[in-house]
């Protein structure tokens, strides 16, 4: 139980760390790669989450998703790849290779889709080397880049603002 807070603990302070050591550079670079954070807990409808990419006119092998869960127990994900609090260190690092290389890509735009305030989930995405990150209204407004304040079950919507403001920004292939 100890280890539990100080893991909670470290990775709250790697995530005040990152995001005040953030700095923010806005390019026109068109978006050609899509990553993807969900709460496995939060969302049911996988198929509508793997539509990001068609509507952004990419390519699916363009599109990488991970899931995070809460759950420590061996779980059946229907995610590729699904990850959950063991795949953090008592001191918050990553221990995971998966996860690792998933932060490491250099994605042309993240989309922090949950809605939950969870630690891991919020240092993850600070944590990704993406170059735009959009996001659901959070708590923390440094997280993303872009927030697109929408109900969270409405995805539909949440698409259509997305591209009306990735149309604007002119960040989309023609």
């Amino acid at each position: 139980m100890i280890l539990k807070g100080l893991k909670e603990k470290s990775i709250k302070k790697n995530l005040t760390t990152i995001l005040n050591n953030r700095e923010t550079h806005f390019n026109n670079n068109k978006i050609e790669s899509l990553g993807v954070i969900l709460n496995a807990e939060e969302t049911t409808d996988f198929e509508a989450i793997e539509t990001f990419a068609k509507t952004l006119n990419l390519s699916p092998n363009k599109l990488k998703i991970i899931a995070f869960t809460e759950l420590t127990k061996e779980i059946t994900c229907t995610w590729e790849n699904c990850f959950n609090p063991k795949d953090f260190t008592w001191n918050g690092k990553i221990n995971n290779l998966e996860l690792k290389s998933f932060l490491d890509t250099k994605f042309d735009l993240l989309i922090s889709y949950y809605a939950n305030d969870v630690s891991e989930l919020k240092y993850l995405t600070s944590a990704s080397n993406a170059h735009f990150k959009v996001g659901i209204f959070q708590k923390d407004s440094r997280l993303n880049d872009l927030i697109i304040k929408t109900d969270f079950n409405n995805l539909e919507a949440f698409k259509v603002e997305l591209k009306k403001y990735l149309t604007v920004l002119n960040k989309l292939k023609a």
